[in-house]
């Protein structure tokens, strides 16, 4: 499985920015596909996740303001995030849950994209 995000960038607090992660590949085995970030010195933590069954996942801090959605035709999963405030800051990973045996899954990444939020 490969991942590719994008949309990462800079904006104004307040603002809005959609992410997008395209996976590729042996993309039937994926169960879930998620986004978490990363900011510097901290540890990397959820930010929303959707599985196939189109299950939405989110934390208190993404709930109201990041919307989690998928496009199955286009093998592709979109974080809109909005009222973005500089806490946002981080690097963004898009993250997929691939099913190895019906006991085992593993995580693929993609790469990380950046969104800054200033204020």
């Amino acid at each position: 499985v490969q991942l590719q995000a994008s949309g990462g960038g800079l904006v104004q607090a307040g603002g809005s920015l959609r992410l997008s992660c395209a996976a590729s590949g042996s993309t039937f085995s994926i169960t879930a596909i998620g986004w978490f970030r990363q900011a510097p010195g901290e540890q990397r933590e959820l930010v929303a996740s959707i599985s196939t069954d189109g299950t939405t996942t989110l934390p208190d801090s993404a709930k109201g303001r990041f919307i989690i959605s998928r496009d199955n035709a286009k093998n592709t999963v979109y974080l809109q995030m909005n009222s973005l405030k500089p806490g946002d800051t981080a690097v963004y990973y898009c993250n997929a849950k691939v099913r190895v045996t019906s006991d085992l899954h593993t995580d693929y990444w993609g790469q990380g994209t950046l969104v800054t939020v200033s204020s």
